[in-house]
């Protein structure tokens, strides 16, 4: 059975987050603040995380960057009533994969979380590219998610290595912000496509020699991006 995570500390909004998924048949454990909340999210290795930001000891900004500093790769909505867009860019940035402001619609939540579970299961069953690819003095190996720069390893996010290799697959072909956006976090229409422009500038700052005049990870001008592979 699908598991899904609740990090919310208003006992009300939770139980009727519980109810509603448990309607839809997925099994639910709620948390009801940040530091009970990772430790489910590190033993119960649940398939969706719903967190909250405005939690009582450790935030849920907190929580989402351990969870991806762990290495931790399971889809995380954020639900939050915190809607400025530098608060949704920050969460992103974090690695967040879907943003929704409170108060929300049910349905439109239950969508959400139905996309996001797909999208995951799609993204474990797909992998386009199967030998290591190099692009200046980058190495991608895709069949151990490794990523070298001049031999030494090189940390990526979940988000920032599904992007990578979302190019990469291209072969130099130019992919638009909402191929990228529907293809690595699973949406098309009302998603932020600046997200899409943050994690290509931490791509940059990664791999480039230089991010503010990058030779491989090019900016196609009111288009999207492609890379270089020379």
């Amino acid at each position: 059975m699908t598991r899904v995570l609740v990090i919310e500390d208003n006992r009300n909004l939770a139980t009727g987050l519980r109810n509603n998924l448990e309607i839809e048949g997925y099994e639910v454990e709620v948390a009801a603040d940040g530091a009970s909340g990772l430790a489910s999210a590190r033993e119960q290795t649940p398939h969706l995380i719903i967190l909250d930001l405005m939690l009582p000891g450790m935030d849920g900004y907190r929580v989402l960057k351990t969870l991806r500093d762990d290495g931790v790769d399971v889809p995380v909505l954020i639900l939050s009533a915190r809607g400025e867009e530098t608060d949704k860019v920050l969460g992103f940035h974090l690695g967040a994969d879907d943003y929704v402001a409170k108060p929300f619609g049910l349905l439109e939540l239950l969508a959400r979380v139905d996309a996001l579970l797909r999208r995951a299961a799609a993204s474990r069953v797909k992998n386009g590219l199967t030998a290591p690819v190099v692009f200046g003095d980058v190495v991608v190996d895709p069949g151990t998610h490794a990523v070298r720069r001049r031999g030494e390893p090189v940390m990526l996010r979940p988000k920032e290595y599904d992007l990578l290799i979302a190019l990469l697959e291209r072969r130099g072909q130019v992919a638009s912000r909402s191929e990228l956006l529907e293809e690595v976090w699973g949406y098309s229409g009302e998603v932020y496509s600046r997200t899409v422009d943050t994690h290509v500038a931490e791509l940059r700052r990664k791999l480039e020699e230089n991010a503010a005049e990058p030779r491989h990870i090019l900016t196609v001008r009111k288009t999207g991006y492609r890379i270089e592979l020379v």
